[in-house]
């Protein structure tokens, strides 16, 4: 019977602090657009600044991440988090409010970056992702219900972050202090599955970019286009993060069932749909119904994608580049959504990422398909296992058939491949060179019907000064 498997609670729960800024991106910017002296483009821009940052700690850890602990890189993640974003909450001027979020998003990346190396490590990552995102999700939708009835700011969305990493901080405790001493001492192993990680990998910042440059104005398409209030606009949120929820569930039902190429491929194709509908909203109902359809396949799909990039190496250094190259595009999101909706109006910024969308997800189609098909197997000499037999002494009286026993042998093997000897004249031998090389005298009875059987018409003489010994020679 299987070991139940338990479950990793603290990473769940920093991945939980880790991805709770990209969650709030949309109150987040919408609030630094309303609450300080800046443009909607300006307020993007800070929202990429944030997420920018954050991905930039998620390279330089999957590049130098095995040198510390776990422990110890989350609690500086975590503290980065809590100083950061408390700091951009509490005060009002803009350079600082950059500043904060650029630490902010230092913290937050390494938090993830810590939470994807220890999932990938696990035996069950998929299962566990999806936990972490059922975790953010349900977290990120309370929020949104709560945030709207706090009052005006901007701070509250990024106190919000910052009270969450320092509720995970005491977590951190349960996580292992120093990578395990091969990881730490041996030389840094090549990454494995090299080209269907760099597929992914180059394909996921469209992905990100895409889904982020909507959910980015998503706040201003429901306040301007479709005409809602925050308050709708926050409960919209909430139910599209609930039905997130019901997408995650459905994850982890489904589980491997289907591989990984299909919810991969056909997920990102719905998504595209519900982004065009999104764009395209002009009231309540097909807002709602964009945004809460969009919500419930998102996680799904990333659920895999992330048990994806998880599965090709346990070291988890694929998750952290997979996670890092997504939050790149996560990064430009708001930019490109500000940009685009300025330059083309929201409904053809929507078909326009939905376009992207489709695009990269072949890639991540073709990555998933290579990633599960049956790979050859091929096993190195030096992968073989050694055999240890253990040499029996003989006693004395046992000594001459022993050496008989290797006189046969060594002769079987002359005659299995020809050897051209030289024969040494008699007057280069010395007496006592002739008396090492010769056989025993007790093998000599043996030795006389083992050449005639095994070399047979190989020419055999006496050496002079030893009646009882044998020598043979051969001709070229």
């Amino acid at each position: 019977m299987s070991a139940p498997r338990t479950t990793p609670w603290p990473l769940v729960a920093l991945f939980t602090a880790g991805y709770l800024a990209p969650y709030l991106l949309p109150t987040t910017v919408g609030r630094l657009d309303a609450g300080l002296p800046l443009t909607a483009t300006e307020a993007g821009a800070a929202g990429s600044v944030l997420l920018l940052s954050s991905a930039t700690a998620g390279f330089l850890l999957a590049a130098r991440g095995g040198r510390a602990g776990a422990r110890t890189l989350a609690r500086v993640g975590l503290t980065l988090a809590v100083l950061g974003y408390g700091a951009a909450a509490l005060t009002g001027s803009v350079p600082a409010v950059v500043a904060g979020v650029i630490v902010g998003g230092l913290g937050s990346g390494t938090a993830t970056a810590v939470a994807a190396s220890g999932i990938a490590g696990r035996p069950d990552p998929h299962r566990v992702t999806t936990l972490g995102l059922l975790t953010v999700s349900a977290l990120a939708g309370a929020l949104y219900l709560t945030i709207p009835h706090l009052g005006p700011g901007h701070g509250l969305p990024l106190a919000a972050i910052a009270l969450t990493a320092l509720a995970v901080l005491p977590l951190t405790g349960r996580l292992p202090a120093r990578t395990t001493t091969t990881t730490a001492t041996a030389a840094p192993a090549p990454l494995p599955h090299r080209s269907t990680g760099l597929l992914l990998a180059a394909a996921m910042p469209c992905w990100s970019l895409a889904q982020n440059s909507l959910w980015g104005v998503s706040g201003r398409i429901g306040l301007t286009q479709a005409h809602l209030t925050e308050v709708t606009v926050g409960a919209v949120f909430a139910a599209a993060l609930g039905a997130g929820l019901l997408g995650v569930l459905g994850a982890g039902a489904l589980g491997p069932r289907l591989g990984r190429a299909v919810p991969i491929g056909a997920g990102t194709a719905l998504i595209a749909a519900c982004v065009v509908v999104s764009a395209s909203a002009s009231g309540p109902v097909s807002f709602a119904g964009g945004e809460i359809a969009w919500n419930a396949c998102y996680p799904l799909v990333l659920s895999y994608v992330i048990g994806l990039a998880a599965s090709l190496d346990p070291r988890g250094r694929w998750a952290v580049l997979v996670g890092s190259a997504g939050s790149l595009g996560t990064a430009a999101g708001p930019l490109a959504g500000s940009l685009l909706s300025a330059w083309a109006g929201y409904p053809a910024m929507g078909r326009t990422l939905a376009l992207v969308l489709l695009a990269s997800a072949v890639p991540m189609t073709a990555a998933a398909l290579r990633a599960t098909a049956p790979a050859r197997r091929t096993t190195r000499v030096a992968d073989l296992p050694v055999v240890e037999i253990p040499l029996v002494e003989l006693p004395h009286a046992e000594t001459s058939l022993t050496e008989a026993a290797l006189a046969e042998a060594a002769l079987a093997e002359v005659a299995l491949v020809e050897i051209p000897l030289a024969e040494i004249p008699d007057s280069v031998l010395t007496d006592s060179v002739r008396a090492d090389r010769v056989p025993h005298p007790e093998t000599v009875p043996f030795l006389e019907p083992l050449l005639a059987e095994t070399a047979p018409g190989l020419p055999v003489r006496a050496l002079p000064g030893h009646s009882n010994s044998y020598a043979s020679t051969s001709a070229r």
